[in-house]
C-alpha cells in the first residue's frame, strides 16, 4: 500500500484553509498554541485556574467505528494526544492500541466487508472538506484515495469490498453529488448527479451491488429515498414526496430485507414522530412497525445475515435500545443496560454481539458490548470494552441533571404550553447562579450526555445550568420542530424569555445572577437574548454562532446554502429579506449591553468568522467591551486539546468575573 506522508498530506490539505484577518477595533491582542489562538481583549489566565481546570481537561472517552474482520476486537476513536485517532481494543477493559498519529482528528470510519482495510474521512483546520483515505491496521500505512480538495462524506463499501460510494461536490464544488472510486485503480465516476442543491446520500446497496438506495435531503422535515439502478442510471422515487413532505430516513446499516423484496427505514409520514417501517419495492405498500411507541426511532442496523435488528429510540432526550425480528417484525426493549444515550449500535460479523457507545451524565462516552442469544429477541449479558479516564475525579460526586419542564407565553389546547429541560443542581443550599445552555441545530435537542464543562462548572463555581429545548427542538415531534420555522423564529427567543421568569420564581436560582451560552444557532440565540433581555443578564457566551441572517445565507458554504434557506428563510426573496435583518443581532446593538464573550474558527465552513467579525466590530464601536477567542487552526467549534484548555480556561475566567463578581 502506497503511504503518503504527513507532511504531504498537511501540504494538501491546508491549501484550502482560509486566510487570517483581525476584527478592528480591538484595545488589545496577544496570542496562544504558538500563535495559533489569537485573544483580543482577554486578560491573561491566572494560573490558579489552569490548575483548578486540569483534571477536568484530562477527561477522555472512547467511541465505537467498527468491528474487527474476526469479530474478535473493536476499533474505537478515543484522544491521548492533541486529538482523536483511531484504536484497536482486543478485549474488555484491554489496552487501547492507537494505529493512526495524524495532527488532525479522525472523522468516520468503516471497514471493508469481508476484509481488513478501513476507510476514514479527515480535514484540515476544521474547514470540512474531508478528504478519503484508506488505512491498513496492521501495518499502518494509508492513502488518500479523493481529490485533495473537495468536501466528501458519507462513505459506504460495495458489498464486495472493491469500491467505495460516498457524496461530494467535486464536480462544481457547490452541488452534493454521489460519486464512486474503484480500490484498484483509484478510477471515480460520478453515479447520481444532483439535479438540485439537496443533499443526496448513499445509504445501501443491493448484495449484487447493482442497485443503489440513495438518501435525499431537503430539510429536517423532507427526506426522500430513491432507488438506483447502476446498469441503466435510471432511479426511482419510493418515498417522500414535495407535495407531502415527510421524514423518510435510510442512513443506518444495511436497509434492504434479507431477500432484497423490501427496505426498512424510519419515516414519519403516519405520526408527529419518527416510526420503523417496512417498504415493499414491488408496489410500493407501507408498513408501520413501531406505531406502538410515543417517540422517534432514531437509529436503526441489521445484521450482516440480516436475520436480526436492533434500534434505538429517544424517550425526552434519553435513549431505549429494542431487539428487532426483521422476519416477523416483532421486537422487545433491552432492559438490563445503563440509562444514558446510545450510539453507532453495530453487529458483529458473525452476528452474535451488538456493540454500541453509551454516555450518561455521570460517565463519558464509552464502549460496550452486548451478547447475543440464537433467538433475535433474547440477549445475554452486556459488557463494558472501554473505561475512559475521568482525571482521578470522583465520578460519585458528578452531578445528574432533573428533566423539567416550564410555562412559556402561548397555549396549546387552551393550556399553557409546556417547555422541556435538563436542570444541573449544585450541591449546597444556593440560590446558585445560572448559566442558561441552549443547543445549536436549531432542529437539534440537548440530551444529557456527559459534560466535563457543567460538573466542573458545578464543582468549582457553584453553578447551576439549565439546558431548555425550545420550540424547534427535535425530539419532540414535527409539529414541535416547526413551531420557528420563517417568521416565528423569535417566538423561541421568547422562550428564554419565559426561562427567565421561571428562575425568578425558584428559591434555589438567583435571578440576579443569570448568564446565557451558545453555539452555532445557539449562538445566535444567545445574542438574540442579549438584545432583548440585557437588563436581566450578567454575562453571555456566543461560540461560534450567528449574527446575522443576511450575511450569513451569503456567506456559508455555497453547498449549504439552500439547505439552510429551507429553515430560515430565502434572504433573495425582499419580504424575508427585510423580516431576517429585523431579527438580525447586528442591527440591534444599541439593546446589547451584557457583557459577551465570542468565541470562533477561522476556518468556519458553516458559520464564516465574518459573522463574529461584524458582532465585534459593531459593539467595540460603540464603546461595549467584548472578549474575543479565534483558533486560526480550528472551524466550527473547537477539536484541539490545547485550543479546547484554553477555550475552557478563558469561559471560567469570564464567568467568575462577570457572573459571579470575583
Amino acid at each position: 500500500m502506497q503511504v503518503k506522508r504527513i507532511g504531504l498530506l498537511l501540504a494538501v490539505l491546508v491549501g484550502i484553509v482560509a486566510p487570517y484577518s483581525v476584527a478592528s477595533g480591538q484595545e488589545s491582542q496577544t496570542t496562544a498554541n504558538n500563535g495559533n489562538v489569537v485573544l483580543e481583549d482577554i486578560p491573561p489566565v491566572p494560573p490558579e485556574i489552569v490548575t483548578d481546570l486540569n483534571r477536568y481537561q484530562n477527561i477522555r472517552s472512547a467511541y465505537l467505528r467498527a468491528w474487527s474482520r474476526d469479530g474478535k476486537s473493536l476499533f474505537i476513536t478515543t484522544r491521548f494526544g492533541e486529538v482523536s485517532q483511531i484504536h484497536r481494543v482486543d478485549q474488555p477493559a484491554g489496552a487501547r492500541t492507537q494505529i493512526t498519529f495524524f495532527q488532525e482528528p479522525i472523522g468516520g470510519v468503516s471497514r471493508q466487508p469481508g476484509g481488513e482495510l478501513l476507510n476514514f474521512t479527515m480535514d484540515a483546520g476544521g474547514n470540512e472538506a474531508a478528504q478519503i483515505f484508506l488505512l491498513s491496521p496492521d501495518s499502518g500505512d494509508y492513502r488518500m484515495i479523493s481529490d485533495g480538495k473537495s468536501r466528501h462524506r458519507y462513505v459506504l463499501w460495495t458489498p464486495d469490498g472493491t469500491a467505495v460510494a460516498y457524496q461530494s461536490t467535486r464536480r462544481n464544488g457547490r452541488t452534493n453529488d454521489v460519486w464512486l472510486t474503484t480500490l484498484a485503480d483509484e478510477k471515480s465516476e460520478m453515479l447520481w448527479e444532483a439535479p438540485d442543491n439537496t443533499a443526496w446520500i448513499p445509504a445501501d446497496f443491493t448484495q449484487d451491488g447493482r442497485q443503489l438506495l440513495i438518501q435525499q435531503y431537503v430539510s429536517v422535515t423532507d427526506s426522500r429515498v430513491h432507488l438506483l439502478d447502476r446498469e441503466t442510471g435510471k432511479q426511482r422515487l419510493l418515498v417522500g414526496s414535495a407535495e407531502h413532505p415527510s421524514r423518510n430516513l435510510v442512513e443506518f446499516a444495511n436497509s434492504f430485507d434479507a431477500d432484497g423484496q423490501g427496505i426498512f427505514f424510519i419515516t414519519d409520514r403516519a405520526s408527529d414522530f419518527a416510526q420503523l417501517a417496512y417498504l415493499n419495492l414491488e408496489d410500493l405498500s407501507v408498513e408501520i412497525i413501531t406505531g406502538d411507541i410515543p417517540w422517534d426511532v432514531e437509529q436503526f442496523a441489521l445484521s450482516q445475515d440480516r436475520t436480526r435488528g436492533a434500534f434505538t429510540i429517544n424517550a425526552g432526550g434519553i435513549s431505549q435500545l429494542y431487539l428487532f425480528n426483521p422476519a416477523d417484525k416483532t421486537y422487545t426493549p433491552v432492559e438490563s443496560i445503563p440509562q444514558g444515550i446510545f450510539n453507532s449500535i453495530a453487529f458483529s460479523p458473525d452476528n452474535a454481539q451488538l456493540a454500541l457507545t453509551i454516555s450518561s451524565p455521570t460517565s463519558p462516552s464509552d464502549v460496550y458490548v452486548l451478547a447475543l442469544d440464537e433467538k433475535p429477541l433474547e440477549h445475554g449479558e452486556l459488557v463494558r470494552w472501554t473505561f475512559s479516564e475521568v482525571g482521578g475525579l470522583d465520578t460519585k460526586q458528578f452531578i445528574e441533571p432533573k428533566l423539567i419542564t416550564y410555562p412559556t407565553f402561548d397555549k396549546v389546547d387552551g393550556r399553557q404550553r409546556e417547555i422541556p429541560a435538563f436542570y444541573y443542581r449544585p450541591r449546597g443550599e444556593g440560590p446558585f447562579p445560572v448559566v442558561i445552555v441552549i443547543h445549536g441545530g436549531p432542529e437539534s435537542q440537548f440530551r444529557p450526555r456527559f459534560s466535563g464543562t457543567f460538573q466542573l462548572w458545578a464543582d468549582k463555581l457553584g453553578i447551576a445550568v439549565v439546558a431548555p429545548n425550545v420550540r424547534g427542538s427535535d425530539g419532540y415531534g414535527k409539529e414541535y420542530l416547526r413551531l420557528d420555522n420563517g417568521k416565528l423564529r423569535e417566538d423561541s427567543v421568547k422562550d428564554i424569555g419565559a426561562l427567565l421568569d421561571w428562575i425568578g420564581t425558584r428559591p434555589d436560582m438567583d435571578k440576579e445572577r443569570v448568564a446565557v451560552f451558545g453555539g452555532s444557532y445557539g449562538g445566535y440565540m444567545v445574542l438574540a437574548s442579549v438584545v432583548h433581555y440585557s437588563e436581566r443578564l450578567k454575562a453571555a457566551i456566543d461560540i461560534v454562532g450567528i449574527s446575522n441572517f443576511v450575511t450569513f445565507l451569503k456567506n456559508t458554504k455555497d453547498y449549504r446554502r439552500d439547505l439552510r434557506r429551507v429553515e430560515y428563510g430565502d434572504e433573495r426573496d425582499p419580504d424575508m429579506r427585510a423580516f431576517l435583518e429585523s431579527i438580525s443581532p447586528t442591527n440591534h446593538v444599541d439593546k446589547m449591553t451584557t457583557p459577551l464573550l465570542v468565541i470562533q474558527g477561522q476556518n468556519d465552513p458553516r458559520v464564516p468568522v465574518t459573522e463574529a467579525e461584524q458582532i465585534v466590530k459593531r459593539l467595540r464601536e460603540q464603546g461595549t467591551k467584548v472578549w474575543y477567542m479565534n483558533a486560526l487552526n480550528e472551524g466550527h467549534g473547537y477539536r484541539k486539546k490545547e485550543n479546547v484548555d484554553l477555550y475552557q480556561q478563558v469561559v471560567v475566567m469570564f464567568l467568575k468575573k462577570h457572573l459571579l463578581g470575583k
